[in-house]
């Protein structure tokens, strides 16, 4: 089973609601084609700025190597390291992207069309498309008084 983010888009004029069609479901996980093919991934995306900065990150890089005269094994090395980094990052890269976008939650499922019916069988009422957004989640207990333990130590003491 995979985690899912979801992310709402900003409503564009004359718009009561974001259109479900515009949401944008992330997968949390290891993303293969950007380990392999980081920046025509991020193209595909439309990553621009996250392009920018790994061409600019990863060409100082090599640049610095190289004025190290260190050995193309190393060099090797260090972009196999970054582009397993990508692969790894990657979805947090696309949430860092749509950080403009609020965050709905997160939805666990096999794939992404079982997450989009199950997140959109919550978000909408079953007999009518009325929007709805999910009620935020409360904590399951709050410390009413001074005398619950947070922590290692229950209460403050001065040193004397």
């Amino acid at each position: 089973m995979s985690t899912f983010t979801v992310h709402e888009p900003p409503r564009r004029k004359n718009e009561e609601a974001a259109s479900p069609d515009r949401f944008a479901f992330v997968r949390d996980g290891f993303y293969f084609w950007a380990f392999v093919l980081g920046p025509v991934w991020m193209l595909y995306h439309r990553l621009w700025l996250v392009l920018l900065m790994y061409l600019v990150g990863t060409t100082g890089l090599q640049i610095a190597l190289w004025t190290l005269g260190v050995s193309g094994a190393v060099k090797f090395a260090v972009g196999l390291l970054i582009a397993l980094l990508v692969g790894f990052e990657a979805g947090t890269l696309r949430r860092w992207s749509l950080r403009r976008w609020t965050d709905r939650g997160t939805v666990v499922a096999h794939n992404r069309e079982a997450a989009e019916h199950r997140f959109f069988d919550r978000w909408f009422d079953g007999t009518s498309a009325s929007y709805e957004p999910p009620a935020p989640l409360r904590p399951a207990h709050v410390p009413t008084s001074d005398h619950d333990v947070m922590g290692l130590f229950p209460e403050p003491q001065s040193r004397s």
